[in-house]
């Protein structure tokens, strides 16, 4: 197995947080517009927002609405409902970009990767042959379309589909 050495990422993982910037899965849902926002979807204790920072075209947060930090502070109605948006927030995807696959999980504590800590699930469409080099390499993600075009065309189908359930 050989090693890729990414000694650039030490200054991102040992830099400070700003606590004071606040937490944004707290803050998006109580700014009244859901397009600045980028929720796609609300049910009645979670929501689903399109990643600012995505891995892939169309990558999805559900999150609760409660503060919560770890899959165990939630209660039985949070947890259903949370994994129902998940479903919903991969059957939009499904509709609206057409994946070949899906990655869906949560990055539970700061060594896990969670940069927020606030508990939110990731629904992350794939496709056949879309890892590349530009990441690893070039420290950059090619994505084929801008945050607004997919959050119309994901809202769009979100709102076709609620209305059907």
């Amino acid at each position: 197995m050989e090693h890729l050495h990414a000694y650039w990422r030490m200054e991102y993982i040992e830099a400070p947080r700003d606590q004071a910037a606040g937490n944004p899965f707290t803050t998006l849902p109580a700014l009244g517009d859901d397009t600045t926002a980028l929720i796609i979807h609300r049910s009645k204790l979670s929501y689903l927002v399109l990643n600012r920072y995505p891995y892939n075209p169309g990558h999805l947060l559900a999150v609760p609405f409660r503060d919560v930090k770890d899959l165990t502070e939630l209660k039985a109605d949070e947890r259903a409902d949370l994994m129902d948006e998940i479903v919903f927030g991969k059957e939009v995807l499904r509709a609206a970009v057409k994946p070949d696959g899906f990655n869906i999980g949560f990055n539970l504590g700061t060594a896990a990767g969670g940069s927020i800590s606030h508990l939110h699930g990731h629904i992350v469409p794939r496709w056949n042959g879309d890892t590349n080099f530009m990441p690893v390499i070039g420290q950059t993600r090619v994505l084929p379309q801008s945050l607004a075009a997919m959050y119309g065309r994901l809202k769009e189908v979100a709102d076709k589909l609620s209305v059907k359930v």
